[in-house]
């Protein structure tokens, strides 16, 4: 099988950060998927489960009901690795481009009271938050794209580097 993009990412060397994941063109739609990546993969604790949920919940609802940006949002949703979120909005814009969305984004999670959605009948697993370690996350999160902002690492994968026989087969580390 062939291996999917974003396994070829160079995750031993990723940062937290906003990177293009995908670019895909759906019909008339070119649609984007972003990395938002909160945590260094394998170097890094995981962000607990029920903050992860709530930062789903939260901003999910942020970026929904944002004036200039809710029809463009597709989905926002996390990382089966829990080292960060996916969104994928309509269009393709460089990732400095969302920058400013994204820091807002996470910025209102700290003044949330409570839980959009957190109910039986609107979630899944409505027990599953924790709204206070959501907070902190956030705030984490935010400083270290405050502090980063000029920093192109942020920006932009490190890629993984493969060897392609003439023939075109790929080698990969084992």
């Amino acid at each position: 099988m062939k291996l999917i993009e974003s396994f070829s990412v160079d995750h031993t060397r990723i940062v937290p950060g906003i990177f293009t994941s995908r670019v895909d063109h759906v019909g008339e739609y070119c649609l984007t998927t972003y990395d938002v990546r909160m945590k260094r993969p394998n170097k890094e604790p995981v962000i607990d489960v029920g903050a992860m949920h709530t930062l789903e919940h939260l901003i999910a609802t942020y970026l929904r009901n944002d004036p200039e940006w809710k029809d463009e949002v597709i989905y926002w949703g996390p990382m089966g690795c829990l080292t960060g979120l996916y969104l994928i909005l309509k269009g393709n814009r460089a990732p400095r481009e969302i920058y400013g969305l994204l820091l807002e984004a996470y910025r209102s999670v700290e003044k949330a009271q409570e839980v959009p959605g957190a109910t039986a009948e609107n979630c899944g697993h409505y027990l599953m938050h924790n709204l206070e370690m959501a907070k902190w996350y956030a705030r984490e999160f935010v400083a270290y794209l405050e502090a980063n902002a000029d920093n192109s690492a942020i920006f932009e994968y490190p890629k993984t580097e493969r060897l392609v026989t003439e023939d075109g087969q790929r080698f990969f580390d084992s």
